[in-house]
Formats: C-alpha cells, structure tokens, sequence
C-alpha cells in the first residue's frame, strides 16, 4: 500500500493564485500562501507573455495616423495648386512665344472644328446667362442649410465662391488684351482669344456649386455623382467651343488650370466651416 501524506500543501509553480472558499467569501481571489493579491483582478491587462499591454486610445484625441492624414491632405492641396499653376505657366509662354506647342494645337483645331447644334448647345452651357443662375441658386440653399443647422460662419462658402465668380473676368480681360492671341479662322479677324472666358465661366461656376454641395450630400455615391456631373459639363463646354471653333483647344485648358487653383483655393477656404456636426462631434456629409 502506498504512503499517505498529511502534512500542509506545498506550494507549485505556477498556482501562485486559487479561487478557493475563505473567510472573505466565496470564490473571491486570494493567493495560496496566505497574502492578498498585489493588484485586484481586472485592474491590469497583460499580452500572453505577461507583459502590460498599452492603454488604447482615446476616441477623439490625435493620433499619428491622423497627422499623416493632415500631411497627405495638405500636399494633395500644394499638388493641386502647383501643376496647374506650371501646366498654365508653359501654355502661356509657348502662346506668346509661337512655339511648336502652339503650332501643333492650331492644327488640331482645323481638324476638330464641325459646327453643330449640339456643340452650340454645349458652348451655351459656358454663357454667364446659363452658368451664374446654376450658381446663384446653390449659393443661396447652403447658405440657408448652414444657417438653419447653427454653423459657424454659415455666410462663408457662399461669400468665398460668389467673389471666386465676380473675379473672373478680372483676371480674364486682362490676359486677353497682355496676350492677344488671334481666334481660328472660322472666327475671322481679331484677338483675344486667351485664355477662354466662357470656359472660366463654366468651371468656376459649376465646379464652386458642386464644392459647396458636397458636405450636404448623404453618401458617397451621391457626391461621386455630383462631381462626375461637374466634370462631364465642363468637359462638355470645351468641347463645344472648340467643335465649334471659338477657341483654340490650349485656349480652353489654359482656362482649366487657373480655375483648378482657383476651385482647390475655395475649397480650403469654406472647408472648416462648411460643414454642419451630426451632433456627435463628427462632421456631417
């Protein structure tokens, strides 16, 4: 027959804790030899490996990832603002000078150039009787929305694209006249045909209301939408002017670039106070 052993229990690794009966209750933790527990269960958190694991952070403070996120945006915006600024910068300067850029877009203008009723239609689109009303009107429904959801500054992106308006032909005009470039053929004598007014027209009014739109609009798809459709008019617009012989294709996407400075300038400027809060301390779109 085997010994028996009677004496006290010997202590083993790893079973530094037991949940066994005692004097403070049932099932409550307390360590084999006799010494309440250095830290309460819960208290602490430890990996597999022991170790304490890091306090997650806290919803609504900065993180690193929310700084790269500021980086990326902030150099998307200097991209936005500095390619077209040198796009304009070369067209420009190959206008003035007659260079072979500007050789090589007068001989795909007489091979584009077909006057229809549809391209009529899309030039129209560029009219400041057709692009301002657009504009005006979307104006006027963000700066009521603002206004009825308590933002800040509620007047601030309707001002900002109103003056973006109002400036063009300050800026228009005048590189008209500097430039002086003669239109195609069909137009017959004269200048000023640079850079494209009705195309600056088109852009900065249809391209501010949809900018405006965009943090009113639920969803994604919604406001996909709406840019698809901004971009399809003005690619519409320049179209038409040059089908129909108005401009010169380089007339037109000069246009486009100071309008794509202009566009990502207002954007950063209504940005921070064009968007109303879901009550959550989120932005709302």
């Amino acid at each position: 027959m085997g010994d028996t052993w009677s004496g006290p229990p010997q202590l083993r690794p790893g079973r530094a804790l037991a949940h066994t009966p005692g004097a403070s209750g049932s099932g409550s933790p307390h360590r084999s030899d006799g010494r309440s527990p250095q830290t309460p269960r819960g208290a602490r958190h430890t990996d597999p490996d022991g170790r304490s694991r890091t306090t997650p952070p806290v919803r609504g403070r900065p993180t690193i990832s929310s700084g790269r996120r500021t980086g990326l945006h902030r150099s998307r915006g200097l991209l936005l603002l500095g390619l077209p600024g040198l796009l304009f910068a070369l067209i420009t300067w190959q206008v003035v000078a007659d260079g072979p850029l500007t050789r090589a877009d007068e001989r795909l203008s007489d091979s584009l150039v077909r006057r229809g009723a549809a391209a009529q239609f899309l030039a129209d689109l560029g009219n400041v009787t057709v692009a301002v009303p657009v504009l005006a009107l979307v104006l006027v429904y963000v700066a009521w929305r603002a206004r009825a959801t308590g933002t800040d500054h509620w007047w601030r992106p309707a001002a900002g694209a109103a003056a973006l308006m109002a400036a063009v032909p300050l800026w228009v005009v005048p590189l008209k006249e500097l430039v002086a470039r003669p239109g195609p053929a069909i137009m017959g004598p004269g200048t000023g045909f640079y850079p494209s007014g009705h195309t600056a027209t088109a852009t900065v009014a249809y391209g501010a209301a949809v900018l405006l739109l965009l943090p009113w609009l639920r969803g994604a798809p919604a406001r996909g939408a709406a840019v698809c459709c901004a971009v399809v008019v003005n690619l519409g617009v320049g179209a038409g002017l040059v089908r129909q012989g108005y401009h010169w294709p380089l007339d037109v996407v000069a246009s486009w670039c100071v309008c794509a400075m202009l566009l990502t300038a207002l954007d950063r400027w209504s940005r921070p106070h064009s968007r109303a809060s879901d009550g959550t301390g989120r932005e709302g779109r």
